[in-house]
């Protein structure tokens, strides 16, 4: 319903037609020597041309009302489907203006509010870890995984935690990201060696625990598709559900049916294990 790969391959195919042509008869032009077969040669990529352009826009004209169909039934697909839940968005590491933009859009008119947006700083600050009760000096790679914890605990369930950990553990922040239902994690990709790679791992899988802390909330992990290098790998690793392409409708609609209670992952990429949830997989 929402694979525009068949088109796109043969507006390719058309284009490239249409290249070959125009070369073939500049080249054809400048020998200057032009024969009847190459005059009927050239009439006949002429031909080609013009029925390669005809091709052309007929295929556009196919995707735009293609892409006005989907966009105009997606409402009626998403409409009303999460009512009532308060959704939270968290970056780990950054969190791009273009994924906030896709997740916006994905849960509009689904009945449910983006409740806030929150990036969480990595590698985690040292002085952080060392204010967990308990913590070693300097802090050891238990006292990053209690620190990663309690700060998801803290981010779904809100209060006074969270408030403090908005000074010492988060970049930025927006809204509020308390009694969340589902939380929506980008994890971004980057390269970190040694104790900061380390503490970081650790700071992690205690935070994954923490959103899903006695299911307090769902976690569900999305990217783009140009996202690189992917990390759908690292959302698995964790048992966490995943959408590799919020930035398409498809993704959107993989998404909303996600925080419906299907799991998997969903996209377009190779670790992708459909493009949507099947009726079978959503409850």
């Amino acid at each position: 319903m929402f694979d525009f790969r068949y088109h796109a391959l043969s507006l390719v195919a058309v284009f490239l037609a249409l290249m070959i042509g125009l070369l073939l008869g500049v080249a054809i032009g400048d020998q200057g020597l032009v024969s009847s077969a190459e005059r009927n040669v050239r009439d006949s990529l002429r031909a080609d041309v013009r029925q390669a352009n005809a091709r052309s826009a007929e295929l556009s004209r196919e995707l735009n009302e293609r892409a006005s169909f989907e966009e105009g039934l997606y409402p009626l697909l998403v409409e009303g489907r999460l009512t009532g839940r308060r959704i939270g968005l968290i970056g780990l590491g950054d969190l791009p203006n273009s994924t906030i933009r896709d997740v916006r859009e994905a849960l509009e008119g689904t009945g449910s509010r983006l409740g806030g947006v929150a990036v969480v700083s990595e590698p985690p600050s040292e002085t952080a870890a060392g204010a967990v009760r308990g913590a070693g000096d300097p802090p050891d790679a238990g006292d990053y995984e209690r620190l990663g914890r309690s700060v998801g605990v803290a981010l779904v369930t809100g209060g006074r935690a969270a408030r403090r950990y908005r000074r010492t553990v988060l970049t930025s922040f927006s809204g509020r990201l308390d009694g969340l239902d589902a939380v929506i994690v980008y994890h971004a990709p980057r390269e970190l060696e040694g104790d900061e790679a380390a503490n970081t791992d650790a700071f992690e899988n205690g935070m994954v625990d923490g959103l899903s802390d006695d299911e307090l909330a769902q976690v569900v992990g999305v990217e783009e598709t140009g996202t690189e290098p992917s990390q759908i790998g690292w959302y698995t690793d964790h048992r966490i559900s995943s959408v590799d392409n919020v930035d398409t409708l498809a993704g959107k609609a993989a998404l909303v049916f996600v925080l419906l209670g299907a799991e998997g992952a969903y996209g377009e990429k190779d670790s992708a294990q459909a493009l949507l949830p099947t009726a079978a997989a959503t409850p």
